[in-house]
């Protein structure tokens, strides 16, 4: 069995895991309504997408 000659230094160990941090997704204001939302996606608020409406969002 395979074992290592020596300790991996926190330096290695951190740099490893830097590469799965999340990230947060960018949100890019609505055109039409000016609310966040994220790209290539019908806006929540409006429910209008590239310009016309595709959703119908309810308001109470």
């Amino acid at each position: 069995m395979a074992v290592p000659k020596r300790k991996t230094s926190k330096s290695r160990i951190r740099s490893r895991k830097r590469a799965h941090k999340i990230t947060v997704p960018a949100a890019q204001p609505c055109p039409n309504c000016g609310q966040p939302h994220l790209p290539h996606r019908v806006c929540p608020a409006c429910g209008y997408y590239k310009g016309r409406q595709v959703v119908t969002i309810k308001t109470e």
